[in-house]
């Protein structure tokens, strides 16, 4: 009898033999804690669309896609397509600062900078991603928007732009953050051969390395983008509440997370279409978060090199 067979006797002997309880309670416990969020995840559905449902039961589809949202008159209208609107424009301007910013930033730190200065600057930068959402609603209302009142005169106090440009600094550190590793993945054979050729470290970042980790960049891009749209405190400090369809962005306009904090504050009474409303738009703003995150999986399994 060889070594091998040895060792797995031995193997067998103790698993059928000694009692060990904590291995058969261990892989019990660990299942119901990563079933844990899965089951919330089902609940959270759940809640959404079934109250979301008796709101449909009420509204119908016509009024729930126009652009008339005045829930609190007294003749009331659902319409979600302002909504839709405000959260498209905030998340836009917000991906206009954070892609190029982002991009720059993991380019240098993954192509340029040094060791020691990667060091320093990473956790510098992913500080930012700490930072609590309401600071910067209030850095959006009581700072960038000041500052772009000169030089914007017609910008309103509260408008997209602002918080559109705070929420892109905010979700910088995740696009830099997720490209750099990506960035990182790329073996070094092929900057080594691009400069053995006679490239310069530049168009080695920009021919070589950034190509070979699209997947992982485009799959940032798209999870941040996802972040901007799920955003609340940051619009609803500083984006208003101006519920008119526009395309007006120095102007207020409320974003769907917005609403939801407006009526959750009490304007709704409880069963009434107000209160499933809340539902609709959060199911809504599931569906959206959802999708991003779906194509951020398939840009990412389609476009990812193997090694």
């Amino acid at each position: 009898m060889d070594g091998k067979t040895n060792v797995r006797l031995l193997i067998q002997d103790n698993i059928s033999h000694k009692k060990n309880h904590v291995d058969a309670f261990m892989p019990k416990f660990l299942l119901l804690m990563a079933s844990m969020s899965v089951l919330t995840t089902v609940g959270i559905v759940l809640t959404l669309f079934f109250d979301a449902y008796k709101f449909f039961q009420k509204v119908p589809f016509s009024e729930v896609f126009s652009t008339s949202l005045a829930p609190l008159s007294a003749n009331p209208s659902f319409g979600i397509l302002p909504l839709i609107n405000g959260t498209i424009f905030t998340s836009l301007i917000a991906m206009l600062v954070a892609v190029p910013v982002g991009l720059a930033a993991a380019i240098y730190l993954s192509q340029f900078a040094s060791a020691g200065k990667r060091r320093v600057l990473k956790p510098i930068l992913e500080i930012l991603a700490g930072v609590p959402t309401i600071v910067y609603g209030f850095f959006a209302y009581s700072f960038v928007t000041p500052l772009l009142m000169h030089l914007i005169p017609s910008l309103g106090a509260k408008n997209v732009i602002s918080p559109g440009i705070v929420m892109g600094i905010m979700i910088i550190p995740m696009v830099a953050s997720l490209s750099e590793d990506a960035m990182n993945a790329v073996p070094n054979a092929m900057r080594e051969g691009a400069l053995g050729l006679g490239s310069t470290r530049f168009e080695v970042a920009t021919k070589v390395v950034v190509p070979a980790a699209v997947s992982g960049i485009v799959s940032s891009f798209v999870l941040a983008i996802s972040r901007a749209i799920g955003e609340t405190m940051i619009v609803a400090i500083a984006s208003g509440s101006n519920k008119n369809f526009s395309f007006d962005i120095t102007q207020s306009m409320q974003t769907m997370t917005s609403y939801i904090v407006e009526f959750t504050s009490g304007d709704a009474g409880a069963g009434t279409t107000g209160y499933y409303s809340l539902y609709a738009v959060g199911l809504l703003l599931f569906i959206f978060t959802l999708l991003m995150n779906l194509v951020a999986q398939y840009i990412s399994k389609k476009y990812r090199e193997v090694y």
